[in-house]
C-alpha cells in the first residue's frame, strides 16, 4: 500500500515562498505521477500539481503556473513542492497521493493522501 509523509508547511506573508515535501513509498512504481491536493476549509480539494516519477511530466492547476515549480528526487523517493508568491487564496491543507487523470488531463487522487501539511497566507 502507498504511504505518503508530507511537511514543510507554515504561515508565510503574502508573496512569500514554502517548500513542501512529499515522501512516499519506496515500493511506488516508476510509472506512477505523484503530486499535491489541496482542501481549503469548506471546500472541495483541488488537484494543485503533479509530476511523473519516471519521466518527469508535470502537470499544474491554471491558478499556480508561473508560481509553483514541482521536482522529484528518486533517489530520496521525495516530491517536492515550491510554492513562491503566495497569496490570500492558497492556503489550505496540502495533500500528497497518487495522481490519476480525467479525460480533460485535470487530476484527482488515486490514493489515500498522507497526513497534509497545512500552509497559511497572512500578514
Amino acid at each position: 500500500q502507498l504511504q505518503f509523509v508530507e511537511s514543510g508547511g507554515g504561515l508565510v506573508e503574502p508573496g512569500g515562498s514554502l517548500r513542501l515535501s512529499c515522501t512516499h513509498s519506496k515500493s511506488t512504481p516508476d510509472y506512477y505521477s505523484v503530486g499535491w491536493f489541496r482542501q481549503a476549509p469548506g471546500k472541495e480539494y483541488e488537484g494543485v500539481s503533479c509530476i511523473g516519477i519516471a519521466d518527469g511530466n508535470t502537470y499544474y492547476k491554471d491558478s499556480v503556473k508561473d508560481r509553483f515549480t514541482i521536482s522529484r528526487d528518486n533517489a530520496k523517493n521525495t516530491v517536492y513542492l515550491q510554492m513562491n508568491a503566495l497569496k490570500p487564496d492558497d492556503p489550505a491543507v496540502y495533500y500528497c497521493a497518487r495522481c490519476g487523470y480525467y479525460s480533460d488531463r485535470k487530476p484527482f487522487p488515486w490514493s489515500s493522501f498522507g497526513q497534509g501539511t497545512q500552509v497559511t497566507v497572512s500578514s
